[in-house]
């Protein structure tokens, strides 16, 4: 579904590259392939192997970079950055990679994730004397690095990573070296191609597609990779814990084409699909899926039912933000100029419109009435995910427990609110079953906190929730 209208974001995707002449450009086409993930801000630095250069801004990736940024950025290293601002909220100062020089090693850091314990680091580390310059956890792990005096970075960074809690997939860019790594569950997404001799580190192997990479594997849980002119080094800065994947990733956030854990995300989404049908079948003319990320799942339904998959609702692509002020018509207004509803296809049908979560449940009341201003008879929905009744703390805006509406509604409450003649969910055992199957689950298994309320790891009183923004 559309983000700006449904109030479901991640936090950003991460890039790096080691070992390219154009390691600039490279990030450039890299952090395009993962734009849905972040388009608040951009941001690529390069090593020359002397300094690091940086340019970072605002806004899409096309706009803060031009043709003249690249004669700049020198270097056969770089690390970028697309954000969507959560904790710590957007502005320039927050725009990453953060960049942070001392007399002896610059670095910069790129990070992916929600630290839990943020802000106990914060208090601590002021207590001590620190300067914060931005709002961002980001900057809690440099300080945390640097105030680990003259020691080999290598041990700084573990030292750090000993005392942050959370979910992280970060990399780290000095002069002369290039530190990859992921917390001890994996929550966050990461993985390693190659690209001729170089090495490329991406959130999402999409991006190895559009530079012609080789996907290699996956960062594993608690791995810390180190890369040098020595060469290619990795160790593990703790034991490595049971994986904990972002089930949202498969169900959300992750484009069709991109493979988390050696599984295709578009195959996961047909295979929610057909488990929904076979957990939640129902009687109708037509299946349609809400774009983007529901379009997969909706085809596996259409396959499981025999019921016939039809484009019933088509987005819009030219719409942007708006500077009118949303009152409650103009948001009505929004999603209509988002989203149509193809009359020719729904008039006189009985729908099944598939979507891959609930959040608050306004957008999914408005799809329903454009679906029957244009004529549906019913409009059935199916979920191919479980209902998201609690918030996650680990990067994705999914609300406070107040404002999501599975928390204080029953299904039925849901279908009556939104105004749909029938409303299903797939269960939290289909999920894992059509994301993990029969698959080991120390190495694929799956974080499913926003439905079961099951944490995998510790949750402080004063964990920052990321911000909900409509």
């Amino acid at each position: 579904m559309l983000a700006e209208i449904k109030g479901l974001n991640e936090e950003c995707g991460v890039f790096a590259i080691w070992g390219h002449e154009k390691a600039a450009e490279m990030t450039y086409y890299g952090l395009h392939a993962l734009q849905h993930r972040g388009q608040e801000g951009a941001g690529i630095v390069t090593s020359d192997g002397e300094k690091l250069n940086v340019h970072k801004g605002v806004g899409l990736i096309n706009d803060v970079f031009s043709e003249g940024e690249f004669s700049r950025l020198k270097g056969n290293a770089a690390i970028g950055h697309v954000r969507y601002a959560t904790q710590g909220g957007g502005g320039f100062e927050n725009v990453q990679p953060l960049v942070f020089r001392s007399q002896t090693t610059s670095m910069a850091l790129a990070h992916n994730g929600n630290l839990v314990n943020a802000h106990a680091l914060k208090s601590q580390l002021e207590a001590q004397g620190s300067i914060l310059q931005t709002t961002s956890d980001t900057e809690v792990i440099a300080h945390l690095i640097k105030r680990s005096g003259n020691v080999p970075l290598e041990d700084a960074i573990t030292s750090a990573l000993g005392m942050i809690k959370g979910a992280y997939a970060f990399t780290i860019l000095t002069e002369n070296q290039l530190f990859v790594g992921l917390d001890p569950r994996g929550l966050r997404p990461l993985s390693i191609g190659r690209l001729g001799e170089a090495y490329v580190f991406a959130s999402e192997t999409c991006a190895f597609d559009l530079i012609g990479a080789t996907y290699e594997r996956e960062v594993m849980p608690g791995e810390l990779i180190i890369i040098d002119e020595q060469g290619f080094c990795s160790t593990q800065f703790t034991s490595p814990m049971q994986r904990t994947l972002c089930s949202m990733e498969y169900v959300y956030f992750s484009r069709p084409d991109s493979d988390l854990n050696n599984q295709n995300v578009h195959a996961s989404r047909k295979i929610m699909g057909k488990q929904l049908a076979v957990e939640a079948p129902v009687e109708a003319d037509v299946v349609t899926g809400v774009p983007d990320s529901s379009i997969s799942a909706a085809i596996g339904f259409s396959e499981a039912t025999g019921i016939p998959y039809e484009l019933g609702l088509i987005k819009n692509r030219y719409v942007g933000r708006t500077f009118i002020q949303p009152s409650q018509e103009l948001r009505e207004q929004g999603v209509k100029m988002k989203l149509s509803a193809v009359r020719g296809i729904v008039e006189g049908k009985r729908v099944v419109m598939v979507d891959d979560s609930i959040v608050r449940g306004t957008t999914s009341r408005r799809i329903v009435g454009l679906l029957k201003e244009a004529g549906a008879l019913e409009v059935h929905v199916r979920i191919a995910s479980p209902p998201i009744e609690n918030p996650c703390y680990y990067g994705i805006d999914t609300s406070t427990k107040g404002e999501l509406i599975a928390s204080n509604n029953t299904v039925e409450e849901i279908r009556e609110i939104i105004g749909a003649d029938s409303l299903a969910f797939l269960s939290t055992e289909g999920l894992e079953a059509s994301i993990v199957a029969d698959r080991d689950q120390q190495t694929y298994g799956i974080c499913q906190a926003c439905f079961t309320g099951n944490y995998p790891t510790e949750i402080y009183p004063d964990t920052i929730i990321p911000a909900y923004k409509d």
